[in-house]
């Protein structure tokens, strides 16, 4: 048998080698090759990204224009961010204002959107039945719906229904739970379909009780994927703009996002290019924060990449 097997493998390679290999320089027998480089799909994707960023890029840049062009470049300057005594994001009132107000609304949206997220997916974790269904159909709505629709709809309640909210602050931070607690109700529950029921039965055996499984064995193991909803979150109510501009009240209630939209359709300054970004940096930071405390919290699970990091959120 292991002369039979020796003798196999032998005309095999015999075979393997004597195939005759993809002409160098001829695209016919390069475009045959199972071995060839995607060069295609790299092309694509370069150009895919490219046609994202290099906008990005070039907005970025005329924000440290010494001028007031967009368009031309007259040198360096840190004008736009602090040095203008009257134009510059520092010393504007309605374009640090705006960013306060977002910044504002995104930890406020976060605090709160996250931990009735949680809740919201345990309970459909161990609850089962017709009405647990009706309730899981409720909460994907808001995961499919446009946002245009929300925004209106919740527009329509403030204004016309004689409720206690209303526009401005507290209505836009009703609307961003109502429309964000989705994100992390999917991708808890995702975690716990991975974690199964074994961990939790476990300490019920050893003696834990139902609340001390779950504070003691299932949070912990749930906190990447918690996390994971918070920089989600967080990063998205940031560059909201439907729901927070129909639920604004006025000027002081203006995000960066409505700031942008309302102040260029005028005569814009470059100090609208700095508070973009401003808002891109903030959203940035975020994400690498995110990425960081994902990657100390799976320590124990194997190498943490952006990939896996990417595939919680």
């Amino acid at each position: 048998m292991t002369n039979l097997g020796t003798h196999a493998s032998a005309d095999a390679l015999a075979v393997v080698h004597d195939m005759p290999a993809p002409a160098r320089g001829r695209p016919a027998s390069w475009w045959r090759s199972p071995w060839r480089k995607p060069r295609i799909l790299e092309t694509v994707t370069w150009l895919y990204l490219a046609w994202s960023l290099l906008p990005v890029a070039i907005a970025v840049l005329f924000s440290f224009n010494a001028g007031k062009s967009r368009t031309t470049w007259q040198g360096f300057s840190m004008r736009w961010y602090y040095g203008d005594p009257n134009l510059s994001v520092l010393h504007d009132p309605s374009l640090h204002g705006a960013l306060l107000h977002t910044f504002v609304l995104g930890v406020l949206t976060t605090v709160i959107a996250v931990p009735l997220g949680v809740a919201f997916a345990l309970g459909l974790d161990r609850w089962h039945g017709r009405l647990p269904s009706a309730w899981n159909f409720t909460m994907l709505m808001s995961f499919v719906v446009p946002e245009l629709v929300m925004g209106v709809s919740l527009f329509f309640v403030v204004t016309r229904l004689t409720t206690p909210l209303h526009a401005g602050t507290v209505g836009q931070v009703v609307g961003l739970v109502t429309f964000q607690m989705s994100y992390p109700v999917i991708i808890v529950r995702a975690r716990l379909l991975t974690i199964g029921k074994q961990y939790e039965e476990a300490a019920a055996d050893l003696g834990a009780s139902r609340v001390n499984a779950l504070r003691r064995v299932l949070l912990p193991m749930l906190y990447p994927a918690i996390f994971a909803s918070t920089v989600l979150v967080f990063a998205d109510v940031i560059d909201d703009f439907v729901i927070v501009q129909k639920l604004s009240s006025g000027s002081s209630t203006e995000p960066v996002a409505v700031k942008i939209y309302n102040t260029a359709r005028g005569a814009p300054t470059p100090a609208l290019n700095a508070l973009a970004t401003l808002l891109l940096a903030l959203a940035f930071v975020a994400i690498t924060v995110g990425f960081l405390g994902y990657r100390a919290l799976t320590r124990g699970e194997g190498k943490a990449s952006v990939g896996s990091f990417a595939g919680q959120i």
